[in-house]
């Protein structure tokens, strides 16, 4: 996982980690099942990668893509339309005290993995890693 930059360049403790982890998995329950009453976010499937959470655990950032990578926009702009029907359904659903704010970012991983697999792919670079 990445540092947090709230955390002046420290790595997350294992209570954020926890509790981010509980809150994805939640999270990702909820837009599956399609609890949320909005007929677009519903039509979408959204694959929530990670959730990241300040070490106060009073902001909660989820990164998340559709599937297939189609509608990065729409998709965002609906889960930031419904945040407060949806932060409310995962705090139901969960184990937490207080309700963090949530936030909604696109998730960049599988765009990185793609570019540093285009790197690899590379003829002077493959000819290095043969060596």
């Amino acid at each position: 996982m990445a540092k947090n930059a709230n955390r002046d360049g420290k790595a997350p403790t294992q209570r954020m980690l926890r509790v981010g982890e509980q809150f994805r998995r939640i999270l990702s329950e909820v837009l599956q099942r399609g609890d949320v009453h909005d007929e677009e976010l519903s039509r979408m499937s959204i694959t929530v990668g990670e959730v990241r959470m300040t070490s106060d655990l009073r902001i909660a950032t989820a990164f998340v893509l559709p599937l297939g990578g189609q509608g990065k926009q729409e998709a965002l702009e609906a889960l930031r339309r419904n945040r407060h029907e949806i932060r409310h359904l995962v705090v139901k659903g969960g184990s937490m005290k207080y309700a963090p704010e949530l936030r909604f970012e696109i998730d960049g991983t599988f765009d990185q993995m793609d570019a540093t697999r285009a790197i690899l792919s590379e003829d002077h670079v493959r000819q290095d890693l043969d060596d």
